[in-house]
């Protein structure tokens, strides 16, 4: 530890400024949603099991609605563009966009070069928590999904139903594609239900006992046809840890209701983002 310099105190009452100020971002538009949610009508559902991942597609303009039903349970998700899987959920960009946690009105933006919204939040009944005297807070996009490299690294053992290795074995089904090829496209996720942050005095990630019960749910617009990945992580409610079959969990229900064409009137798919590529060189 070096000493500290002579004007250490004035180092560190800089006041802070917001990187990414989102006064700019293009507003969802909260009404209409409102008005297309009330017209959609349920064309599907999907239990996630226990430990397991599933995938599920939604149609552009419609819903999707994630939901506790038996028991405190978590999940981890992955979202692609159903016409091109590299097209996917960054965490990062949407963490630096709307903050470590997101709720009613916050956007799931795509990686680069499109980086444009693939989801947004339009109801979440755990709203109300709000951030907790520890910091904590639900639906982050700060972990990265538990894996069973990390794993092995911590604690020496092999563990295959980290929601990593749940992820990669649901896309590979979906893709009827071999596990390394679906391996390349689980992208980090949004822990779903789980509620995190980071500790005061170190600065590490921390979980905590999830509020979700059954009958809880967040619920997603569809802002492009969309295929979801939903883990049920195994560390159940996360209140004291994760890959290991120690846990108790429970199932989540995925819901994807469709919007009559009709009803969305004037809204348009976003498009990608319009920086020209040309990274300095006239490449573009």
């Amino acid at each position: 530890m070096q000493n500290e310099p002579s004007d250490a105190v004035e180092r560190r009452s800089v006041v802070p400024v917001v990187c990414y100020p989102d006064d700019t971002l293009p507003a969802p538009d909260m009404a209409l949603y409102e008005r297309v949610r009330r017209a959609a009508r349920k064309v599907d559902e999907v239990r996630v099991p226990p430990r397991e991942a599933r995938t599920f597609e939604v149609p552009a303009g419609g819903f999707f609605r994630i939901s506790s039903i038996e028991g405190s349970q978590v999940g981890d998700l992955n979202l692609h563009n159903l016409h091109d899987l590299s097209e996917r959920f960054y965490s990062g960009k949407t963490r630096a966009l709307h903050g470590t946690h997101v709720t009613t009105g916050d956007r799931l933006w795509s990686s680069f070069p499109t980086l444009r919204p693939m989801a947004t939040v339009t109801e979440d009944t755990l709203d109300w928590y709000g951030i907790d005297g520890f910091g904590g807070s639900v639906h982050d996009v700060i972990g990265t999904r538990c894996d069973p490299y990390t794993n092995t690294l911590l604690s020496g053992g092999d563990y295959h139903h980290c929601c990593h290795s749940n992820l990669v074995r649901a896309l590979a089904d979906h893709m009827e594609a071999p596990l390394h090829e679906a391996e390349a496209l689980v992208h980090d996720v949004l822990n779903v239900f789980m509620c995190t942050g980071f500790t005061r005095d170190t600065g590490q990630y921390f979980m905590k006992a999830s509020p979700v019960r059954p009958g809880d749910y967040i619920e997603f617009f569809a802002e492009m046809d969309l295929l979801g990945n939903l883990s049920a992580c195994p560390g159940g409610d996360c209140s004291a840890e994760h890959s290991s079959d120690a846990a108790a969990c429970f199932p989540l229900l995925v819901e994807v209701f469709e919007s009559p064409v009709e009803a969305l009137g004037s809204w348009e798919r976003p498009a990608p983002n319009g920086y020209d590529r040309s990274h300095g060189r006239g490449e573009g």
